[in-house]
């Protein structure tokens, strides 16, 4: 189960950067606050929600729900380890002192 958590907070990730490299900066808009056209609109220089805006919203929900979820299970591991198989090493008696008075 963890692997496919870590699977899908890694997706996440690179989606999550690859996705914010491809959206335009606010200053790509500066025009508008020197008397564009656009500075007039309903939604004023930026306009509406762009697709890329909301898919953006999605993944970083999804990157943080996944980011949460392995950390609780980080968290709340067995205390199984690598040795739980491992017996105790066998008891050698000591040998048997002799009094030589």
């Amino acid at each position: 189960m963890t692997t496919v958590i870590l699977s899908i907070h890694v997706i996440a990730s690179v989606l999550l950067v690859l996705i914010v490299l491809l959206q335009t900066g606010k200053g790509a808009d500066m025009g508008a606050s020197f008397g564009g056209g656009s500075s007039q609109t309903l939604f004023g220089s930026s306009g509406p929600a762009t697709i890329l805006g909301k898919i953006t919203t999605a993944v970083a929900v999804i990157f943080m729900l996944t980011s949460l979820t392995l950390a609780y299970t980080a968290g709340h591991r067995a205390d199984k380890t690598i040795m739980s198989n491992v017996s105790a090493p066998a008891q050698t008696e000591a040998p048997a002192q002799t009094d030589s008075n």
